[in-house]
């Protein structure tokens, strides 16, 4: 059947071994089959994401020269606002029909990795609304907690160490968005989409959506289908290091977001990434004598700036200077 699975992860909160494998075994199989599925019973409180949507009408509503003081295009890691059409996600349509805002793992101007100049590490870069700062950052990380509990069950079902992912994620660059998605009627054209399609680079994105719609997953048999929003539920989906990671065991799964007529919709994705410097390499238990590795090993800061390059025009220009 052309519907996601819906997983209720309770049971990886719950000291009940048996319980913990069989959340693993079905997370492991909509991994494999869909590269997406649903997730119930998470700690994430209704109250929290009301917060986060209150506040992100507000900043999203707010001037554009406002909204451009913290300008992503000025910085250097890749923090702040985005622009209506500052992504093509898909190079075939115009530039995506939304708006953004961008904040990742905090370290402060003087960390010796800020002062190193190394990619993705800096400071966030936030509105001056109050209350903003306090309410993002507990998400933030109330999220790389849910992130690691699921990927914590990835790694039993992949018959790896448990803390596998736990050691790797230690100062992630993963990435809280939030997302505006202006009406249909205010495209530029018809072929411009709300999120043209595409997959998503990182290891594994926990999106929040609101009731609006229009998140299509293309299936196996290339049809798409869509994802509607299910209340109190994150659609969890796999990214493209971990579709490495696993030797495509795990599926990358094309997706785009179509735009609703005559209704904002608004979205919040948490995409989990790893330390920079860890090598995604194919991990064990995933090639085999008939299934050899198919991809070269490649730094996570290399693999997501390379994909960054793909996508945002000013890192296109960045990468040429």
């Amino acid at each position: 059947m052309n519907t996601l699975p819906i997983i209720d992860i309770t049971p990886l909160y719950q000291d009940d071994p048996a319980a913990r494998q069989a959340v693993a075994r079905q997370i492991d199989a909509a991994c494999r089959q869909w590269g997406f599925y649903y997730i119930k019973g998470h700690p994430i409180a209704a109250s929290r994401i009301a917060e986060l949507k209150a506040i992100a009408e507000d900043f999203f509503a707010r001037p554009a020269e406002e909204k451009l003081r913290i300008d992503i295009t000025q910085s250097a890691h890749h923090r702040g606002y985005g622009a209506i059409a500052t992504e093509q996600l898909d190079p075939s349509r115009p530039s995506d029909l939304k708006e953004t805002f961008d904040m990742g793992f905090h370290m402060d101007a003087q960390h010796p990795d800020v002062l190193a100049k190394k990619p993705l590490r800096g400071p966030n870069r936030h509105p001056d609304i109050p209350g903003w700062e306090t309410l993002l950052q507990q998400h933030y990380q109330d999220m790389h907690q849910l992130s690691l509990t699921l990927l914590r069950a990835m790694a039993e079902a992949l018959g790896i160490e448990e803390d596998f992912f736990d050691r790797r994620f230690a100062e992630p660059i993963s990435v809280f968005r939030m997302i505006h998605y202006p009406p249909r009627q205010s495209a530029s054209s018809a072929d411009q989409q709300g999120a043209g399609a595409h997959t998503d680079y990182g290891c594994v994105t926990l999106l929040y959506q609101d009731n609006a719609g229009g998140l299509q997953v293309q299936s196996l048999d290339g049809e798409w289908i869509d994802a509607p929003p299910i209340e109190d539920t994150y659609v969890v989906n796999i990214g493209d290091m971990m579709a490495r990671w696993s030797n495509d065991r795990y599926k990358s799964t094309p997706h785009r977001v179509i735009s609703p007529l005559g209704v904002d919709r608004y979205s919040m994705p948490f995409f989990a990434e790893p330390h920079p410097d860890t090598e995604i390499s194919c991990l064990p238990n995933c090639s085999g004598q008939d299934n050899p590795a198919r991809y070269p090993a490649v730094s996570c800061s290399a693999y997501m700036l390379s994909r960054f390059a793909d996508t945002y025009a000013y890192r296109r220009e960045e990468a040429k200077a």
